[in-house]
């Protein structure tokens, strides 16, 4: 099977036949992807793989509901846990954007937010539709993320299909 240069370790080959680019459409996965993208920011995805256990058990399986009540101390706690990205502002990031989650229920909800900027054809690198979707999230209050991490959202989750096929 052929891979993406980036899928270069058994890591990421799993990853890359498991999981990326398998649409997803869940309020919970779509908010843990969000949260994943905003903690990859200037880091490897190997890295963030390497520590997704260790995020996943620091942030409550990233349940927005959960996460959306964290205080200060939670921040604290968090820094201190073991093989978590030691970085408040990420930290903080989840949390607002937990509450950004959970705002959009009274609209029409984060996956079809999300799904809403699927582009009719998949582009290889980059996509107007991944600023618009930045644009929208941060004006429903949702912080790190830009159009390079919504482009890897988009990727990751399947709105973009830029797997190579065999």
């Amino acid at each position: 099977m052929a891979y993406p240069s980036w899928a270069n370790t058994d890591q990421l080959r799993d990853y890359y036949d498991n999981e990326w680019g398998r649409p997803v459409r869940t309020e919970q996965g779509l908010y843990e992807r969000i949260c994943l993208e905003a903690f990859q920011v200037g880091l490897s995805w190997a890295l963030i793989l390497a520590r997704r256990s260790a995020l996943q058990d620091a942030f409550d399986g990233f349940d927005p509901d959960v996460v959306a009540r964290y205080t200060n101390a939670d921040v604290e706690r968090i820094l201190a846990a073991p093989g978590v990205i030691k970085n408040k502002q990420k930290i903080r990031a989840c949390i607002t954007n937990a509450r950004a989650t959970i705002d959009l229920r009274e609209g029409e909800g984060l996956p079809d937010l999300i799904w809403r900027y699927q582009p009719l054809h998949s582009p290889c690198e980059s996509a107007p539709e991944a600023a618009e979707l930045a644009q929208a999230l941060k004006k429903h209050g949702f912080t790190f993320v830009g159009p390079t991490t919504c482009f890897a959202l988009m990727e990751a989750c399947g709105l973009v299909d830029n797997r190579i096929h065999d």
